[in-house]
């Protein structure tokens, strides 16, 4: 007798992104359905959490309809329903959370609390199985970790952000370029148009630890160009984008080689919105090259924030028993332990 699939429904809310998605045995996607808010945001440079949250109130019901009838399955099916319940805005998350208490308890269904990060590193496992232990290096908006993996759900941060995230000085330097948000991938596609003719600092670069600083990065970006804009001088939007995307480069290619020699590992995992940016990409393929190390990149649409991601992580979590109670509430710091 063949075994019923195990299927996962799954909840992202944790920023501007209201997904929902069905993942069968952890790593085949059912359904992924994104409700993005970019539109509602741009104009004010960035997310605006009040706008964000109510949004989620507005779109939730409606995607989590799609994602159980692309999937064509019912809530007899399911085995468990899986929430994004931290880190993030703290009246986002409480939309998500709140929609999967409801489905659980509906539903007599259990629930799994999962961290956003996490379900950044499993999106890898939507392209591959992982082999542990393996390294992430999660970017994103909010985010710059390199995370060591001994084992399946065992996350410890070995490199952590002191300030800015990759991610967030990209979107503070587009807004200094005259782009609207989200500001990486045209920032990414100006960057290999120029060429590294400014400098920028490349933060802790030289550091005996692993962590990372980007804001001296973003500070003296922003100071040259206001610089040339009292002296009335124009500077190339390339060669500045080029600089910038260089000096972001260098840093996280550096202590993700360094972290890798200091914790071997077969596998490394690119997560998070920053992963999909090509210049990263083809810096970290060009390193690993002449090695054993296999670089594991989701494909865009699982960069970004997305359910299908939180159901991969959420396998995990199953059959760990790490169970939810339904006085659940958000954590909007939550973090991972540090080695």
């Amino acid at each position: 007798m063949l075994s019923q699939p195990e299927l996962i429904l799954a909840f992202e809310s944790s920023c501007d992104e209201t997904s929902v998605a069905v993942i069968k045995n952890g790593d085949t996607i059912l359904s992924n359905i994104i409700a993005t808010q970019i539109n509602s945001h741009k104009r004010f440079g960035g997310v605006v959490p009040e706008v964000a949250s109510r949004h989620h109130v507005e779109q939730i019901t409606e995607v989590i309809d799609l994602a159980m009838k692309e999937a064509k399955v019912t809530y007899d099916d399911l085995d468990a329903v899986a929430v994004t319940y931290g880190p993030g805005l703290i009246g986002s998350l409480l939309i998500g959370v709140t929609a999967a208490k409801t489905v659980a308890f509906a539903h007599n269904l259990p629930l799994l609390p999962i961290n956003h990060i996490a379900g950044h590193i499993y999106a890898a496992q939507l392209v591959k199985p992982l082999v542990y232990p393996l390294l992430a290096l999660v970017v994103s908006g909010g985010h710059t970790e390199l995370v060591y993996m001994q084992a399946a759900g065992d996350f410890k941060i070995i490199g952590d952000t002191r300030d800015d995230a990759a991610g967030e000085a990209y979107d503070k330097i587009g807004r200094v370029l005259g782009i609207n948000y989200p500001a990486g991938k045209e920032v990414d596609r100006l960057a290999h148009l120029g060429q590294d003719t400014f400098n920028f600092p490349r933060a802790m670069d030289d550091s005996e630890d692993l962590d990372f600083s980007f804001s001296g990065l973003k500070s003296a970006f922003i100071n040259t160009v206001h610089h040339a804009d009292q002296i009335h001088e124009t500077l190339s939007r390339e060669d500045l984008a080029t600089s910038f995307q260089a000096a972001v480069v260098d840093v996280l290619t550096h202590k993700t080689l360094r972290a890798l020699h200091d914790h071997p590992v077969s596998q490394l995992v690119v997560a998070g919105g920053v992963a999909a940016n090509q210049g990263l990409k083809e810096r970290l393929t060009k390193e690993l090259a002449n090695t054993d190390i296999d670089l594991i990149v989701p494909p865009l649409r699982l960069c970004g924030d997305n359910a299908a991601m939180i159901g991969a992580a959420a396998h995990v979590a199953l059959a760990k028993k790490q169970f939810g109670s339904l006085d659940l509430s958000a954590d909007p710091g939550l973090d991972f332990d540090h080695a």
